[in-house]
């Protein structure tokens, strides 16, 4: 697939004067892949060069870089176009309040919203704002907004109840969404699928699966809204959760045929949703639908596959999916290795997973984080904190793939710790808890805890773990306080 195909129309850019430049912006921002760091250097050359780009081709940009989650560039890209004086639309400025949220974080966002002009400050721009307060799960400050919006009189749509509606799901508030539903309806407003998938899962959330079916009913007498694949994949999914796999069956086959227009989502969710029923065949048939509407099959949908078969205890169904996509992948992705890597090692056979891990290495897919997060887990089980402590320090130092810090789970501490408290370890908790430190901002009290216990059964004592702890802002439980006690030293 060419460079033209995957990122959009250049046909528009062909011919221009030497001040614009020479290839579409969004070209050259990918030009030498998608990292942070490439599309950065990308545009820093942009800017410094001066030359012009066409508006439309910016909008075009920002949005996939959106898509990518770049954020820090889009919101230079966006800041760099206002200096140079390109008109922002009132949707434009919707697009970077929700910029500087992501880039800068929330407070950032607000002032800029509160020095719009007042010609600004419109539904799309308040939407904008709310759509940050709900990301966050701010919901004081959402209500606020959408209280603010009614105040003003401005137009309000399903889409800023939608996003009221997905917050009170998120913070375990659905009882209140029944409400929000009658509010819409006294205001004549019109849902929208999104509107009635919300509000089944609030009715799901609280085991009303009755209610959940009076919404399919109502939304289908209703007539004014189609229910598409999204709202019949949403009900499948509910009645899987409910255990009640015959009705889940019957949503999959109505959403197969919603999926007229062979939405790749659409299939993964299918396939996903057959698996958790235990169908196999049907996830096969499903497959090779995808497969035949998908000639060039993409990586995340052979683990979407890989996974789902995995969970079915398929493997040499997996294994065969595997080398299906390492003979025709052109990129290789250590997500799809890593999905057979996890099978490998739950099924105790950890040198095949070994020998994946160095394949994928030789075929140019590095270990990320979850590779080493795998084998981690494989060797804690297996009780071998040497490699365990190894795994981990591997993860630390590779991070995650958007730049953010691996953090293990407390769990994994809780068990390490507790390894070197059996074993009376000092030394060995006191250098993992070094090697931790490169990953959490801060030591928990339960760390700390484990610590002060693994002195008192190795009998050591400590001139510095009362300093410790209020250099790290620690408090101790009283039972430890006691043991404190005992292994300190002036």
């Amino acid at each position: 697939m060419s460079l033209m195909q995957r990122y959009g129309r250049c046909k528009s850019v062909v011919k221009r004067s030497k001040k614009y430049l020479d290839e579409a912006l969004y070209l050259k921002l990918f030009k030498d892949g998608g990292s942070q760091l490439n599309v950065r250097q990308q545009l820093n050359q942009f800017i410094k060069s001066g030359k012009l780009v066409y508006k439309w081709e910016v909008g075009d940009t920002l949005k996939k870089l959106r898509q990518r989650k770049l954020y820090q560039p889009a919101l230079k890209l966006s800041e760099t176009m206002a200096k140079r004086n390109m008109i922002k639309t009132v949707s434009d400025q919707a697009i970077h309040i929700d910029l500087i949220a992501k880039a800068k974080g929330i407070v950032a966002a607000e002032n800029y919203f509160v020095n719009l002009p007042d010609s600004a400050k419109n539904h799309l721009s308040y939407g904008a704002l709310l759509n940050c307060y709900c990301k966050e799960l701010m919901t004081d400050k959402a209500e606020g907004v959408v209280e603010k919006m009614k105040d003003l009189g401005l137009p309000l749509t399903s889409m800023p109840y939608n996003s009221l509606m997905t917050l009170y799901t998120k913070v375990g508030q659905p009882e209140k969404i029944p409400s929000m539903i009658q509010e819409m309806k006294a205001s004549n407003i019109m849902p929208d699928s999104y509107t009635y998938n919300v509000w089944m899962r609030a009715l799901a959330a609280v085991n009303d699966i009755s209610g959940v079916e009076r919404v399919i009913d109502e939304m289908k007498r209703d007539g004014r809204v189609t229910g598409d694949w999204t709202t019949y994949s949403n009900l499948a999914s509910i009645y899987v959760d409910a255990g009640l796999f015959e009705k889940a069956e019957g949503a999959l086959k109505e959403l197969e045929k919603r999926n007229a227009y062979k939405n790749l989502s659409a299939y993964q969710f299918i396939i996903t949703l057959y698996g958790r029923i235990g169908k196999t065949y049907e996830v096969y048939r499903v497959w090779r639908s995808l497969r035949l509407a998908f000639p060039k099959t993409a990586n995340i949908s052979y683990l979407n596959m890989i996974q789902v078969l995995v969970n079915l205890k398929d493997l040499p169904g997996a294994e065969k999916c595997f080398r299906e996509w390492e003979s025709t992948c052109t990129t290789y992705d250590i997500r799809v290795a890593n999905a057979l890597i996890g099978a490998y090692t739950k099924l105790d056979m950890l040198e095949k997973a070994e020998e994946l891990k160095e394949r994928a290495r030789r075929r140019g897919a590095k270990p990320n984080a979850k590779t080493w997060e795998i084998f981690l887990d494989c060797h804690l089980r297996k009780g071998d904190l040497k490699l365990a402590v190894d795994c981990l320090t591997e993860a630390i130092s590779i991070g995650r793939g958007n730049g953010e810090k691996w953090v293990p789970s407390s769990e994994t501490i809780g068990i390490m710790m507790r390894h070197y408290e059996q074993e009376k370890d000092v030394d060995g908790a006191e250098e993992f808890i070094e090697i931790l430190k490169k990953s959490v901002d801060s030591i928990e009290a339960e760390v700390f805890e484990s610590l002060i216990r693994t002195y008192a059964a190795a009998g050591k004592t400590s001139s510095s773990m009362h300093r410790r702890l209020k250099m790290e802002n620690v408090t101790v439980n009283e039972d430890t306080q006691k043991l404190l006690k005992a292994i300190s030293v002036e």
